[in-house]
């Protein structure tokens, strides 16, 4: 697993936004993001897109895992409470390990364990070995 992450945190656009890879295991990813004022909207909370872009990051380390090349083909994200400066947290775990459409669900959480947003994915996995 830890060539599989040495993949992941070559995601640029995640690295940009400061999206962490903590935990990868067959259909399961935690990742964190330290939320900072450049991740403020004028509302002064987090960018809904920088949350996303966490969740889809979880999500795709998740449904990756099993180093079949495997792609978003539908998400969706339910925002619950506001994130603010400091730590969130993205849990992904993979609910349908279909051969060809894996489906999964990410939850993000903030410091406090309280949840921030439910995001669900499917996928389309690619009969391509994910290479090193």
């Amino acid at each position: 697993m830890e060539k599989l992450r040495g993949f992941f945190e070559q995601d640029k656009f995640a690295a940009l936004v400061g999206v962490e890879l903590l935990e990868l295991k067959e259909g399961y990813a935690r990742v964190r993001m330290k939320v900072t004022p450049q991740h403020l909207n004028a509302g002064g909370v987090c960018q809904g897109g920088a949350l996303f872009t966490m969740a889809d990051l979880a999500f795709a380390a998740a449904v990756n895992s099993h180093r079949k090349l495997t792609l978003s083909t539908s998400a969706n994200i339910t925002y619950i409470k506001s994130a603010t400066e400091g730590y969130v947290y993205a849990e992904a775990k993979e609910l349908v390990n279909h051969h060809r459409m894996p489906f999964a669900e990410v939850k993000i959480t903030n410091e406090d364990n309280e949840l921030l947003c439910v995001f669900t994915s499917s996928g389309y996995r690619k009969d391509v070995d994910i290479n090193f």
